[in-house]
């Protein structure tokens, strides 16, 4: 063969073998990265976060990934602390080169996030329940606002229970704002909040605040301290006495606490939640035997609405049919997903409408009281 000839055949030959490692170049990974938890507090949240990223990841994983292209999440931990989740955003974004972040838990730890968020275009997928007003092209919320967990909930306590109320909680934005919209629920209602107190993280005794409540004779304790703290006041109350008299709307609750109160106590506390764990529903009950499967000993919802976060990248990633930061947020607009309590409707404020459960405390868990149907959210956004 002509040395020309050879030169070309050879060029051809490079040219096909290019072509054909291409789809390898496709294989490259989707990182996400999550910024959660795992130590300062709140490591239950962190971990059942993590429960729910893990499984939708195997999920897509197994059926193909996204686009062709396996998804890979990075974890850090935010030691449930405003400098550390800003400096595991900044090492995932300019390190990791993450295609989107999950998490945090706290609001403190989200608004410390946010400027770094937006300067790098990067979406954040917040799967935890929260006071609403986070309104940016690079956030999206999945879990619920007061709205959501407030409006069926106090009129439900209201008929029940009684009409005066005590609130009490955590020292930060999240419990300021959700007993500001619960007081005006109760107002509404004819009812009467009779003190609201807040205190910082790190209490151990709680017998004062206690006392101050049992004296108001609140029939309601509308109750906002996440964690260990929120363990540690329920304990103290029922040892009191005062759970006798006083029902408990439990916010932002869990099905993690109940291990941690004790056998037979933390009954008959009520709730507003995206998922009960315990619901005799086929597909949620399919749901928490996967995650039970996967070596989780305990499922809430906040397994669910991190699962869902993943899930609903995936979907519009391929809406979008690219992996880009920004056609992904114009395609998850308006998305809606099939999640295992029914459709999951992301709005044009990034915040989503979804099923609802009233439920209450019983055993080592949830039992639904009533399904809600759905409940869109009210965030606060400007118009």
């Amino acid at each position: 063969m002509p040395i020309r000839r050879l030169a070309l055949a050879a060029a051809f030959a490079t040219s096909l073998a290019t072509t054909l490692a291409l789809p390898a170049l496709a294989a490259d990974p989707i990182k996400v990265g999550a910024v959660l938890p795992f130590s300062g507090g709140l490591e239950l949240f962190g971990g059942q976060a993590k429960l729910g990223l893990d499984l939708a990841a195997a999920e897509i994983n197994a059926a193909g990934g996204i686009l062709g292209r396996p998804v890979e999440i990075l974890y850090e931990d935010d030691k449930t602390d405003p400098k550390a989740a800003v400096e595991a955003t900044r090492k995932l974004i300019q390190r990791d080169d993450v295609l989107a972040l999950v998490g945090p838990i706290t609001s403190n730890n989200r608004d410390a996030m946010a400027p770094t968020l937006e300067r790098a275009k990067t979406p954040l997928l917040y799967a935890t329940n929260y006071e609403g007003g986070a309104c940016s092209r690079y956030i999206f919320s999945f879990n619920t606002v007061p709205n959501q967990e407030l409006a069926k909930l106090l009129p439900y306590m209201n008929k029940e229970f009684g009409s005066t109320y005590f609130m009490f909680g955590a020292d930060y934005v999240w419990p300021q704002k959700m007993f500001e919209t619960a007081k005006g629920i109760v107002s509404g209602l004819g009812g009467e909040t009779l003190g609201e107190e807040f205190t910082p993280w790190g209490v151990k005794e709680f017998a004062p605040v206690v006392r101050r409540i049992a004296d108001t004779k609140a029939k309601v304790l509308v109750f906002a301290l996440p964690g260990g703290d929120g363990i540690t006041f329920i304990k103290q109350a029922e040892d009191f006495g005062l759970l006798k008299d006083t029902t408990v709307a439990f916010l932002g609750f869990a099905e993690t606490y109940l291990g941690a109160f004790g056998e037979g106590k933390g009954q008959n506390m009520f709730v507003a939640v995206p998922m009960v764990a315990g619901s005799d529903d086929p597909k949620v009950k399919a749901f928490v035997d996967k995650i039970k499967a996967s070596g989780g000993t305990t499922v809430s919802h906040y397994v669910f609405t991190h699962y869902n976060a993943l899930m609903a990248m995936k979907a519009a990633i391929e809406k979008a049919g690219a992996v880009d930061k920004e056609k992904m947020i114009d395609a998850m607009e308006g998305l809606v997903l099939d999640s295992p309590t029914g459709p999951v409707t992301v709005g044009k404020d990034h915040h989503v409408t979804m099923n609802m459960f009233l439920a209450k405390t019983e055993g080592d868990g949830l039992v639904t009281v009533e399904a809600l149907g759905e409940i869109a959210p009210e965030p606060g956004c400007p118009q």
